[in-house]
């Protein structure tokens, strides 16, 4: 009786701590993703939250908000950072487009050859370059903390045929989203492009009103695409599917130094996670696209280099036309230029 009443005591006042350590947070910060949890911005949120509770010894809560409960859309989201009622916000390029519009280079196609290059490019001072634009842009109140991955890479799909070479394309009505430069991407490669709602596109595929889109192989399985005709997948990576994660920057400012660094600290693991998980997630999305009947196509290097030509028109329009756009893409050209020196120097270190 004794050791039974000696336990329950016990457990209370283990609850009873656990419940002072929870209410005892020096910083709580609301984090949001439009999402849902079978999504790599989730994986990367969860890893967050786990390392930035820990690190800081419970002197940092993170809430997750998962879905539209804070916000509703990229600029409404982006909105909420900048007013502090939104504290950690992710979201595509696409999303940040209207108040960042350089944002956009990260949708140039062709000029990251493949995920080492990828994460090398958005672990280093690429994204620094970005960070500065968006902060004298915001006023100082948007700070991008790092870039992830989200849904591998773009790839052209279609209900007509294979896509081997650009000729291919022609005619073809592709879906894009509402942005300039993912259309001009479209024309370039002689398809005509057609913006159409997300949630509209698998009916658009049944009727006929698209016939084609750039997604990631992850995206087209997880809305049943291949069931509205969608039968053919051309791997030519043309867009890395990067993740822009955005924080209030009077919060993170407002942190002591050794909290700063354990924010900091926490969106590496979170990039880390989201540039393993849409790896991960799509090797079964592959093979179930295959086992239905699905047409997988990878593209010879000169073919490749064949889209690349083709799509060269967009790069000039992209300098010329979005505001940043001419800064953004040198900084990212060089980024890449850098990474696979390092890249190609450490394979051949690795070879002898």
């Amino acid at each position: 009786m004794l050791k039974t009443m000696i336990k329950s005591v016990a457990i209370s006042a283990l609850l009873a701590g656990a419940a002072m350590t929870a209410t005892a947070a020096d910083y709580k910060l609301r984090a949001t993703a439009n999402s849902n949890e079978n999504d790599e911005d989730y994986d990367g949120l969860i890893v967050f939250k786990n390392y930035v509770e820990a690190a800081s010894n419970g002197a940092i809560e993170v809430e997750l908000f998962i879905g539209t409960q804070l916000c509703s859309n990229g600029a409404e989201c982006l909105q909420g950072v900048s007013d502090g009622t939104i504290d950690i916000n992710i979201s595509t390029s696409g999303g940040a487009a209207g108040l960042f519009p350089y944002v956009q280079v990260l949708d140039l196609p062709y000029l990251m050859a493949d995920d080492r290059v990828a994460e090398h490019v958005m672990s280093g001072d690429f994204t620094r370059t970005m960070r500065d634009m968006a902060l004298e842009d915001s006023g100082g109140t948007i700070r991008l903390m790092t870039i992830g991955n989200t849904g591998g890479w773009r790839n052209f799909a279609n209900t007509q045929r294979r896509i081997q070479n650009p000729s291919d394309m022609e005619g073809l009505k592709i879906r894009t989203v509402v942005a300039d430069l993912p259309q001009e991407l479209v024309r370039a490669l002689g398809a005509s492009p057609t913006p159409i709602p997300w949630p509209e596109l698998f009916t658009s595929f049944q009727t006929g009103v698209v016939e084609g889109s750039k997604n990631g192989i992850t995206d087209i399985m997880g809305m049943k695409f291949p069931d509205a005709g969608l039968q053919y997948v051309t791997l030519d990576g043309h867009a890395y599917m990067g993740a822009l994660w955005w924080m209030n920057n009077e919060t993170f400012m407002g942190m002591p130094d050794d909290l700063k660094t354990v924010i900091v600290d926490g969106f590496y693991a979170l990039q880390q996670a989201t540039f393993a998980s849409p790896k991960r997630k799509s090797i079964q999305a592959y093979s179930d696209f295959v086992a239905g009947g699905g047409d997988l196509y990878v593209p010879t290097p000169a073919e490749k280099a064949a889209f690349k030509d083709a799509a060269a028109p967009v790069y000039d329009w992209f300098k010329a036309n979005v505001q940043g756009g001419e800064k953004i893409f040198d900084a990212l050209t060089a980024a890449v230029a850098e990474a696979e020196a390092d890249i190609n120097g450490g394979r051949s270190k690795d070879l002898n």
